[in-house]
């Protein structure tokens, strides 16, 4: 589960009525909206709230590094909160569902002699396959 929220208030970080909102809408447990999902559920609790407010407030999250960025099929990116626990993404051919999968150490290790040289900054591993619903339809 993310705890957003509580992060933001430990970090001193201004807590408008829109800020608070953004953070409300991506707080829980797999949770990867398009800024267009997060426009929507905000605006159903803060009708006024602007789609550049939305767009800004995203980008100060990524920006401090409490939400990550993610774009798992070439389009629209998605927001991320698990920011802090590590891990990989388990997405739907189908229907498109992302699931959070906790990374194990053991997949992320690159030999020296296979690294070309890099200094690896991280690891971004997407395993695709049908989610459960998708096999039952079939």
């Amino acid at each position: 589960m993310s705890d957003l929220l509580a992060r933001l208030r430990d970090r001193g970080w201004r807590l408008t009525a829109q800020r608070r909102v953004v953070a409300e809408v991506l707080n829980g447990e797999h949770v990867h909206l398009t800024a267009d999902e997060v426009h929507s559920r905000a605006g159903a609790l803060l009708p006024e709230i602007s789609r550049a407010t939305v767009y800004n407030t995203l980008g100060e999250l990524v920006a401090l590094g409490e939400v990550l960025e993610v774009n798992t099929d070439g389009r629209a990116k998605r927001y991320d909160p698990n920011a802090r626990r590590a891990h990989h993404h388990l997405v739907c051919t189908r229907c498109h569902t992302i699931r959070d999968v906790p990374a194990d150490p053991r997949t992320e290790v690159l030999p020296a002699e296979s690294g070309f040289g890099f200094a690896i900054s991280g690891v971004e591993i997407t395993y695709r396959g049908l989610c459960p619903d998708c096999q039952n339809a079939s």
